[in-house]
């Protein structure tokens, strides 16, 4: 899976196992996070949309830690329990096609964390007000 899918499977993963019932989460353990979702709901007009900040919270709550996601992509990877290392970082940004530098870090980082929370948005994600995209 790329890093970005699991950045989505990590965020709408645990919606989709708040929102359905054990038997349709087992009943499809590969499906799509967004799917899963979408189908938890029968007549549902659409994907529904997941508190991001709620689900992040709660995972950064729970590392121990203090980790700033909602400004640094370094921290929402440790609070989701994702690789955020350097050269992990490099291959999101390779995935979102960064054309910037990636030694430059500090740029990188900071477009990758507003490509990331634009992508996440996209996708059914409700941002905090704080996060601007």
């Amino acid at each position: 899976m790329s890093i970005f899918g699991s950045i989505m499977g990590a965020i709408f993963g645990h919606s989709a196992q708040a929102k359905t019932s054990p038997t349709a989460t087992a009943a499809a353990p590969g499906a799509p996070p967004a799917a899963s979702t979408a189908s938890a709901a029968p007549g549902s007009t659409g994907p529904q949309t997941v508190d991001v900040a709620a689900i992040v919270d709660k995972a950064a709550a729970a590392k121990g830690e203090k980790l700033d996601w909602r400004t640094s992509i370094v921290d929402l990877m440790k609070a989701l329990g994702l690789d955020s290392s350097l050269a992990a970082r490099r291959e999101l940004a390779t995935e979102l096609h960064y054309t910037g530098d990636t030694n430059n870090t500090a740029v990188m980082n900071m477009w990758l964390h507003q490509e990331v929370m634009a992508k996440l948005a996209a996708n059914g994600g409700k941002l905090p007000a704080d996060i601007k995209v």
